[in-house]
């Protein structure tokens, strides 16, 4: 009768397959948002097309709540495609790693001892602290972290929080690096015999006993 139907959902659809098989081939990165939490990973939407974000790509850490994803717009790589079967498996640790490479790769142009940085604290243990400068980790030992007497670097830092530290010593070979919070202040040792004169009285807190 002279119509045509014609189909704009279809049209997305396809354009969308395209995109997506076109990231495959070039190894680009898409922005995808997901819908929901599922058996083994996260449904996620590309462009009106569902796709399969496995658990362990998710992080480049295993994440215990998978559901605080939820209804957000993430970036993600293809890894496998087959439209035929509707099948499309995507990777958000693979854009991360790369993210942190690169941020390691300027990290070392950069670096150098005596300089101070800002890093946040990663992991704390009973030695010290790992702290993350630009994807590279330092180690923050607990006799470099003050100049007085700490039982547990607990005491001084929390996992998450962002401190200012001097680089000590830098093996740009070996990509280590160990760092000082203490020496961002002077000695207290330097100025000791003019605070405290021998022969004087002074006061003091009992925080250890020996034998």
């Amino acid at each position: 009768e002279g119509y045509v139907e014609l189909s704009r959902a279809d049209a997305v659809r396809m354009q969308s397959w395209d995109q997506i098989e076109q990231a495959y081939k070039q190894g680009t990165n898409i922005i995808a948002r997901v819908t929901d939490r599922i058996k083994g990973g996260l449904r996620v939407d590309v462009g009106g097309i569902q796709a399969f974000l496995p658990g362990s790509q998710v992080d480049v850490r295993p994440v215990r709540n998978l559901d605080s994803f939820r209804n957000k717009e993430i970036e993600v790589r293809v890894l496998k495609v087959n439209k035929k079967r509707g099948n499309i498996v995507l990777s958000r640790k693979i854009v991360l790693e790369e993210m942190i490479n690169g941020k390691k790769s300027e990290t070392l142009k950069n670096l150098e001892e005596g300089i101070i940085v800002e890093g946040q604290v990663k992991n704390i243990t009973e030695y010290g602290a790992f702290i993350v400068l630009g994807g590279l980790d330092g180690l923050l030992h607990i006799t470099d972290m003050s100049w007085g007497r700490i039982q547990n670097p607990n005491e001084l830092f929390r996992v998450g929080e962002n401190i200012q530290v001097k680089v000590l010593k830098f093996d740009r070979d070996k990509e280590r690096v160990s760092l000082g919070y203490k020496q961002l202040i002077p000695d207290p040792w330097a100025t000791t015999v003019e605070r405290f004169p021998i022969g004087s009285r002074v006061k003091g807190k009992v925080v250890s006993i020996t034998d």
